[in-house]
């Protein structure tokens, strides 16, 4: 990054430039601390999913009518359409869970189906709640259509979360994993100006609507680099085999200067606060011989990383993403899917960011430094 009088702030990958100003949540990179609206995340995992998104995006913890009314508009969006499962069989089955949102959630179609009177009374609130009410639905279908099964359309329980894994695998989870889940979507709900939530941004810089800002978040979330760390996290493990190939595995990649996914965070200088929430959940998760095993091969290979930074006095920490794949694994979700409920999560943190973005907009249009030829 470099500075001048005569040229302006230049950073390829926007580090350090302050584009904009927010109080969703702010990441103290330094302390390692995630907050939230005021709150630190770690006060935030037992409380559910639709009550952090609603502090999120409105500034404030709802009232009982408000939770009541949230909960039975989330229940009531969730169901799919025959339109829209007709939709979705019509898709090749093989298009990742990704593409398949990005390409969906720009052609639903929005009809209040039940009350929900919203502090800023904004349509495109309304419309991008009810859309996030939709992904989880959209998510369950998409996986049980490429299992050729049919997708469950009933929709009974106001707790989304206990909704999704009914939908999911047709039978109702148990308590342990429904708290589980929930943690992790409150943990991956909102992080700042990452990458798809700017992105976002400058999709309703444009004026576009806020369907089309969530599938341009969407598309920016399904990168490696990105939200598909979780995936290729657990990929990794189960490429690993067993604990104690973990170390040579490691050595390698050091060798080789090959990235461990998951493994570090361009944010966080010390532990990532959500991965220290969410690893020993996925301990007490991690029951069965499987999961077991590419548990304690992904903290094989996070001990390993340590050592082997520590021989040059440097720290490196395993991101939420590490072990968000081993709990994923663990609650029968497939690793191509791991992304999808990541996106599941984040759209609320979209649409936090789209309502804040939209009371002061301003259309960004970022310089370049050009540096091909004068003919």
């Amino acid at each position: 990054m470099t500075s001048t009088s005569a040229t302006p702030l230049f950073s390829p990958g926007l580090e350090g430039v302050v584009v904009g100003e927010t109080r969703v949540s702010h990441v103290d990179g330094e302390h390692g601390t995630l907050i939230y609206r005021g709150y630190d995340i770690a006060a935030l995992t037992n409380r559910p999913v639709l009550e952090v998104a609603w502090l999120l995006i409105f500034g404030d913890w709802p009232d009982a009518h408000q939770t009541q009314q949230f909960a039975q508009f989330t229940l009531a969006c969730n169901q799919l359409t025959e339109a829209e499962q007709q939709l979705l069989r019509c898709l090749d089955k093989s298009l990742h869970p990704m593409l398949m949102l990005q390409a969906v959630v720009p052609t639903l179609q929005y009809q209040e189906l039940a009350p929900l009177k919203l502090p800023d009374g904004s349509g495109a609130i309304h419309r991008g709640l009810a859309i996030a009410a939709k992904i989880p639905a959209l998510l369950a279908a998409w996986l049980r259509l490429q299992n050729d099964l049919q997708p469950l359309t009933d929709a009974d329980h106001l707790d989304p979360v206990e909704n999704f894994l009914h939908q999911l695998h047709g039978t109702a989870p148990d308590t342990l994993a429904i708290e589980t889940l929930n943690a992790t979507q409150v943990l991956q709900m909102e992080h700042s100006y990452n990458a798809s939530t700017f992105a976002g941004r400058v999709c309703a810089s444009t004026n576009a609507p806020i369907q089309s800002v969530l599938s341009a978040s969407i598309g920016t979330l399904f990168g490696s680099l990105h939200g598909g760390a979780d995936q290729a996290a657990l990929e990794m493990a189960q490429a690993i085999g067993a604990p104690e190939k973990a170390a040579a595995y490691v050595a390698d990649c050091m060798q080789d200067k090959t990235k461990i996914m998951g493994m570090g965070h361009r944010e966080y200088k010390t532990l990532d606060p959500r991965a220290a929430i969410l690893k020993p959940m996925a301990a007490d998760l991690c029951n069965d011989a499987d999961s077991r095993r590419l548990f304690d091969t992904l903290v094989a290979v996070e001990d390993a990383c340590q050592q082997h930074f520590a021989k040059s006095d440097k720290q490196i920490w395993a991101n939420v993403e590490f072990y968000k794949g081993a709990v994923f694994h663990a609650l029968g979700i497939p690793a191509h899917f791991f992304t999808g409920l990541f996106a599941m999560a984040r759209a609320y943190g979209y649409i936090a960011h789209y309502a804040e973005f939209m009371q002061d907009p301003r259309l960004i249009r970022p310089r370049a430094r050009y540096v091909g030829e004068k003919r």
